[in-house]
């Protein structure tokens, strides 16, 4: 069995359409939830600036099973349900390891970052991470259970790298994590 694979969809909606468009993602989700084995989630990003892409990210603990979706009637009337709610075709993604983290520099042709790298860049930034939760906030969680001390720490930490860090610290490792592409 492969591992888990991510997909990332970016997407332009009509506007005033915004609101059918998020309807139809969570009866996607929904559906792909309740119908296809593998299928282990998918979260939502409205775009920043008004026009701007929604960018969705669907994730299968298989190739196999996300084939398995793609290849389904399922998916393929919930696409055809979409169609006029959408600008242009959608930007498709596959990965199949740590490069969700990581945006390549602007111009990358080649777009396969370095895992040895993707992975040190990770563990620095989860030991620092982590080593400043533990001392800001273990003080003040003395006497808590343990279950709910690391349910807290874990999640500061997953929004924090996932909308604060490592959006500001992609762009200036760019170079690092995909050193050996060619830009335009």
């Amino acid at each position: 069995m492969s591992e888990p694979v991510t997909v990332v969809v970016r997407r332009r909606v009509r506007p005033g359409r915004e609101k059918d468009y998020e309807a139809w993602l969570g009866r996607l989700t929904r559906g792909a939830a309740g119908q296809f084995a593998g299928y282990l989630g998918a979260e939502f990003h409205r775009p920043a600036v008004p026009g701007g892409e929604y960018r969705s990210v669907f994730r299968f603990d298989s190739l196999d099973h996300l084939d398995a979706f793609e290849r389904s009637d399922f998916r393929h009337r919930m696409l055809a349900e979409a169609a006029p709610f959408l600008l242009g075709d959608a930007v498709w993604e596959r990965m199949t390891g740590l490069e969700f983290w990581f945006d390549p520099p602007p111009g990358t042709r080649v777009p396969q970052p370095s895992p040895h790298r993707m992975a040190l860049v990770l563990i620095a930034v989860v030991f620092v991470l982590v080593l400043v939760l533990n001392l800001t906030l273990g003080p003040l969680m003395a006497g808590w259970p343990l279950a709910l001390r690391v349910l807290l720490t874990v999640t500061i930490q997953v929004g924090l790298m996932t909308y604060v860090i490592m959006p500001r610290l992609t762009p200036m490792l760019a170079r690092f994590i995909y050193p050996k592409t060619e830009t335009l």
